[in-house]
């Protein structure tokens, strides 16, 4: 869309006055600087990291999206939800804190990211920093840790602010299973349900969201 705009300007610059066309060009400029915002956005959240996709499509708080290629660091955690993440996030939280064969410090990213797995167990990762490769990663002195790089992959996703309860995550699953059905779009496999922000922060300002991968 924004290409589409850009070359419609550039063809009628040279139609334009020398005025006209310094107006022209600073809306071409100002179309640049919002890409380029709209980029950035998409790649961090409030200073962190997220894994890099393209917005394909948005409708209200559900977009579909296009995520590219990204390392993840995992745990498989058994017990219940809130429990599971919990114990997930500390055992990953010590391996980026340091405690790795290196003792190496690892940027922290956004988002933590919760799968629900077979009998009982839950998929518990966040992205490593886009900087490293499988090869350059701290070695992890935890063995339950495992590093995989997830593939290309377009996902149907809500955003919601609140607590990320039982109930809320449910409840959105339900209204992206509805957005897909009435789209047309085959989703597939268990909800995904991200986490954006501490426990300290305030439920209003929090950013939760809930994907299913699109086939």
């Amino acid at each position: 869309m924004l290409r589409c705009c850009v070359k419609m300007c550039m063809k009628q610059l040279f139609k334009k006055t020398s005025a006209t066309r310094t107006i022209h060009l600073g809306l071409i400029g100002l179309m640049f600087v919002t890409a380029l915002a709209v980029i950035a956005e998409a790649e961090m959240y409030r200073g962190y990291e997220t894994p890099p996709y393209e917005v394909v499509r948005a409708d209200g708080n559900v977009e579909l999206r296009e995520y590219q290629p990204h390392l993840l660091a995992e745990v498989t955690v058994r017990g219940n939800r809130s429990s599971a993440i919990s114990t997930g996030f500390r055992t990953l939280a010590n391996y980026i804190f340091g405690g790795n064969a290196e003792d190496q410090k690892v940027s922290m990213t956004a988002p933590v990211a919760q799968t629900p797995g077979a009998d009982g167990t839950w998929k518990i990762n966040f992205m490593m920093p886009s900087e490293y490769t499988l090869e350059t990663l701290p070695e992890a002195e935890n063995p339950a840790i495992r590093f995989t790089e997830a593939p290309k992959e377009r996902q149907l996703v809500i955003a919601f602010p609140g607590r990320g309860t039982d109930r809320n995550l449910t409840k959105h699953a339900e209204k992206l299973r509805a957005h897909a059905a009435s789209e047309g779009l085959q989703i597939a496999g268990a909800p995904r349900y991200y986490f954006y922000d501490d426990p300290f922060t305030l439920p209003w300002n929090r950013r939760n969201e809930v994907a299913f991968l699109v086939q």
